[in-house]
């Protein structure tokens, strides 16, 4: 492979770096709207929404709080530096708006049971799509330590996950800067998990509206 195509291939490697984080940034602040307008994301006509965030509330904020603080105290040491004070003061404030959409979107997009399956998610980084005749089994199962393993995918929230589930057919997940890999097992928190294992060993009922979005 020559450098000119070595060259070629990095910068069309950045340039899907930077648009992945663009669309990150964009939609992280589009749920901080969402959860002030008090709205959720992908939760339409049929299906049933199974938040997960109750358990990290209190250290986003912590540490949203924390950023405050820092804000200020730094605000009073570069009192006499007004350029430097300025790039420090919006990256301070940033910061605290980037901890508190995060934990916005993880509100505003819940897990999704409905007819044709479980939506799963993770704030922004992580939607996927399981149908439910590749679901091969759904149960609750507390686990508090994960290994990385492959064809298993593990949304820890305060580092443990509530609900456990296995397919018949492994069904693709694309991460966040786009690589796609197979997974077989699910493992997701959920603060009703029993009520989320329910809903999904129900029978289906049929949307009177629309399919979720």
């Amino acid at each position: 492979m020559s450098r000119r195509t070595e060259g070629e291939g990095a910068v069309g490697a950045a340039v899907r770096v930077g648009w992945a984080l663009v669309r990150h940034e964009a939609r992280l602040l589009a749920s901080l709207v969402l959860w002030l307008a008090r709205r959720t994301h992908g939760t339409g006509a049929g299906g049933t929404a199974f938040g997960y965030a109750r358990g990290e509330a209190a250290m986003m904020f912590g540490f949203a709080f924390v950023c405050v603080v820092e804000t200020v105290a730094m605000s009073a040491l570069l009192g006499d530096w007004p350029t430097l004070h300025a790039v420090v003061l919006f990256l301070d404030v940033y910061t605290v708006v980037f901890v508190v959409a995060l934990y916005a979107a993880s509100v505003v997009r819940p897990h999704v049971v409905g007819p044709e399956g479980l939506r799963v998610r993770r704030a922004v980084h992580v939607d996927l799509r399981i149908p439910r005749e590749r679901i091969a089994s759904v149960r609750r199962e507390l686990r508090m330590t994960h290994t990385t393993a492959e064809g298993e995918l593990n949304l820890a929230v305060g580092s443990q996950t509530t609900v456990t589930v296995e397919l018949v057919e492994a069904v693709p997940h694309r991460s966040f800067l786009g690589r796609v890999r197979d997974v077989r097992v699910v493992r997701l928190h959920a603060d009703d998990a029993d009520g989320l294992v329910r809903a999904l060993t129900a029978a289906p009922q049929e949307p009177a509206g629309h399919a979720v979005p």
